[in-house]
């Protein structure tokens, strides 16, 4: 459990590109091969096209539950950004360890399969299970069929601890979120005629100003949550097409829109009450013009947020394991609301920061990885003595 091994696995990992785009069954047979090595089975849950798999595998008794040690293999595209270095080789500089998915998340990983051993060595109490997923850049989709077989088993996870990048500080929430795609379908003509078309860009501005005003209403004091910054759900509309020229009317424009929700507020109301207004306002008005008009919503992706309390078994396991109970929230997402609705109460805590995840030049610092090691060696003689 040297930094050294970590550090050593943490190279191996970072040379397959696992973009989510692309296939991670690289990375999945070289974790399933390390853990073979060791005499630790391990199971793989694919994808349809049986391109992409998740991992799981148990350390210790199998007749009780135990805790979960997740983490996902997908990385993020480095298309268009500003390398200084190679991204899928690691490099070292001025002790930080330079590469895609440093942190955000195969520093943790690294950790992890560097601690095989040292749990191995110790007669457990209760198992620790290894879940590595698929997919979750694009939406937490990867997971879900692992989660759904785990839930027919008789000895389920009890905890789970996700270890994506929280600087090891233990972090008992996050906001959930929605992505959704409208597409408007108009009528075109001459521009010269505008009047007698269905302007399909004119049509969602409108739609996407009505996303504005319901985000400001939930900016409002009174649906604050402080724990959480900023401290409210918001709505943003970060993709929008249409048109074809300037002298037609476009036929058809679509855009892509999120909702951040906090724990508790479901984002489905968004996506309701944009189809409501839709259909009051909108439709009526392009129908009488063309009546094919139309305005159609679909869910891109969604996962749940994660509230754990700070009372519970989980929350008390992440700060033995981090050495604090000042629980905190991150901005971004993680697979934990999904474990969590499964019955596996989640927190989250990893080396690194998400300050760097997603960028150019990503790193996690060997002071983190070194961190999470120490952290382990925690976890194992937890459940040595549980």
């Amino acid at each position: 459990m040297s930094e050294v091994d970590s550090r050593a696995l943490l190279e191996r990992l970072v040379g397959f590109a696992t973009v989510s785009r692309d296939s991670n069954l690289e990375l999945i047979a070289f974790i399933r091969d390390y853990l073979a090595g060791f005499g630790v089975h391990s199971e793989l849950f694919h994808n349809d096209e049986g391109t992409k798999a998740n991992l799981f595998a148990t350390i210790g008794p199998v007749d009780r539950g135990g805790v979960v040690l997740s983490g996902h293999t997908d990385v993020v595209p480095v298309d268009g950004q500003a390398w200084s270095v190679e991204p899928f080789r690691l490099s070292e500089r001025d002790g930080r360890l330079y590469g895609r998915g440093t942190a955000d998340m195969k520093g943790f990983i690294a950790s992890v399969l560097a601690a095989v051993p040292a749990f191995l060595a110790q007669p457990l109490r209760m198992p620790v299970h290894l879940a590595f997923s698929y997919d979750e850049e694009v939406g937490c989709l990867g997971v879900r069929s692992m989660l759904a077989a785990l839930a027919q088993r008789p000895h389920k996870p009890r905890l789970c601890l996700i270890g994506e990048p929280t600087e090891l500080k233990p972090v008992l929430g996050h906001k959930g979120k929605l992505a959704m795609r409208c597409q408007v379908q108009g009528a075109a003509c001459h521009s010269a005629y505008a009047p007698y078309g269905v302007n399909a860009i004119e049509y969602a501005a409108r739609l996407i100003g009505k996303l504005g005003d319901i985000g400001d209403e939930l900016a409002r004091p009174e649906h604050h949550d402080g724990r959480f910054d900023p401290p409210f759900s918001t709505v943003q509309t970060g993709v929008i097409n249409g048109g074809r020229a300037l002298n037609i009317v476009p036929e058809e424009c679509e855009f892509d829109f999120e909702v951040r929700a906090l724990p508790g507020f479901e984002a489905q109301a968004v996506a309701d009450r944009l189809q409501t207004y839709a259909e009051a306002e909108l439709l009526p008005r392009m129908r009488a013009v063309n009546a094919a008009s139309a305005i159609r919503l679909r869910p891109l992706s969604a996962y749940p947020g994660l509230a754990t309390p700070a009372a519970s078994e989980a929350a008390q396991l992440v700060a033995l394991l981090s050495g604090s109970d000042d629980f905190g929230t991150v901005a971004f997402g993680t697979e934990g609301g999904l474990f969590d609705q499964a019955g596996i109460a989640t927190v989250v805590c990893g080396p690194g920061s998400m300050e760097q995840g997603h960028k150019p030049d990503e790193f996690v610092s060997v002071e983190q990885l070194r961190g999470c090691d120490a952290m382990l060696r925690r976890l194992v003689e937890y459940l040595a003595q549980a």
